[in-house]
């Protein structure tokens, strides 16, 4: 078959098209520079300080704590009966020996009235028998016979008088009758209870101690705590404890204060402050307070040239201020912006906190973030 003369040119037209594009790709190629390859360095975090300086302050130990009746005492019978009466109204203040319930008296007072006769009888028998020796009718054996039946009955009756008498269960102290236990109709066996008392003046105030502040306390070092409902009350310490809970390692510290009028209640939580000497140690915002690599806590600060470090710290108190804390020493450059994007040893830029604007959260570079 025979190609015809004008698709021959179309072909060598279109064959040196395509040879023109290629030759101009390569050509471009070959003559086009590289692009310079440019890398930007990451920018150090910048973080807020303040300088802390130490100040002096009265020591304390704040605990949390609660408040306990200085005595409880469950008040049971000691006769057998149902009870017959309830004096003592329920959670009321009752003095020293009030009754707070009677048992019935059933044959017991009959008990008292026979031994009393029986005393009588005895007493007479004895008269006449020390008549009847003066006249040398009954000799001194029979004599001394009748002082001891006289003796006997004597006790029959304090018995009789004590039997009747534990029919009456008696408050053993001034308090609150807390709880009652038995009602008229109760049948109280010897050792039942007829209720609670509860001794709140004075009032005792309960707190544990940690390990490491047992050296720092002394029974009969001043106290105070402030209860739940406001209240304030002063007090003394009375006992710490010489054996730690095997549980939370801790000590029982009590604090006896004065609770006039039984005000305060027993089971109030309350903050215990326990005076110490006067030291120096550090007030920092409490947001400064971060946990370090190795779980503890403290505070991350500026040492050197722009670098971070951490260090340990103890709270000694809390308020709407900010933190009393020791374990800090000096002047201290403390993190208060971006502590906690930064680790020990990083070097930071630091930007001073001026007292006409606080400095707000600086945004942080893409670099990855410490634990806190």
């Amino acid at each position: 078959m025979q190609i015809k003369q004008s698709h021959l040119v179309a072909l060598a037209i279109l064959g040196g098209v395509l040879l023109l594009f290629v030759v101009g790709g390569v050509v471009g190629a070959l003559t086009k520079k590289p692009e310079a390859k440019t890398e930007a360095k990451p920018q150090a975090i910048m973080v807020t300080t303040r300088l802390i300086e130490p100040e002096l302050r009265p020591g304390a130990i704040v605990l949390r704590g609660r408040t306990e009746a200085a005595r409880t005492v469950i008040v049971r019978a000691e006769t057998a009966g149902p009870v017959a009466a309830v004096p003592a109204a329920e959670g009321s203040f009752v003095r020293k020996g009030a009754i707070l319930c009677r048992v019935s008296i059933d044959a017991r007072q009959a008990s008292l009235d026979q031994a009393r006769a029986n005393l009588k009888s005895r007493q007479l028998q004895k008269q006449a028998s020390e008549r009847l020796a003066a006249q040398g009718y009954r000799s001194q054996t029979q004599v001394l016979q009748d002082q001891a039946n006289l003796d006997s009955a004597q006790a029959g009756v304090r018995q009789a008088e004590v039997l009747l008498e534990q029919v009456n269960i008696r408050a053993p102290f001034s308090g609150v009758f807390d709880r009652r236990e038995a009602e008229v109709g109760t049948y109280l066996a010897p050792g039942g209870a007829c209720g609670t008392m509860l001794e709140l003046d004075p009032l005792v105030i309960v707190a544990d101690l940690a390990e490491s502040q047992i050296g720092k306390v002394r029974v009969g070092e001043t106290a105070s705590a402030v209860l739940t409902t406001g209240e304030v009350l002063n007090g003394r310490i009375r006992f710490v404890a010489r054996d730690a809970d095997p549980q939370t390692r801790t000590y029982r510290v009590e604090v006896i204060v004065s609770n006039p009028s039984s005000r305060a209640r027993s089971g109030l939580s309350a903050d215990v402050r326990i005076a110490t000497p006067v030291s120096a140690a550090h007030r920092l915002p409490s947001s400064a307070l971060v946990l370090g690599s190795d779980g503890r806590q403290g505070v991350r600060h500026i040492v050197g040239a722009g670098q971070v470090a951490f260090t340990p710290i103890e709270i000694l108190e809390q308020g709407p201020d900010g933190v009393w804390v020791s374990g800090l020493e000096g002047p201290v450059n403390l993190i208060i912006a971006g502590q906690s994007f930064v680790n020990e040893g990083q070097t930071v830029r630091v930007r001073a906190e001026t007292a006409a604007a606080p400095a707000p959260a600086v945004a942080v570079a893409p670099v990855k973030a410490a634990s806190q």
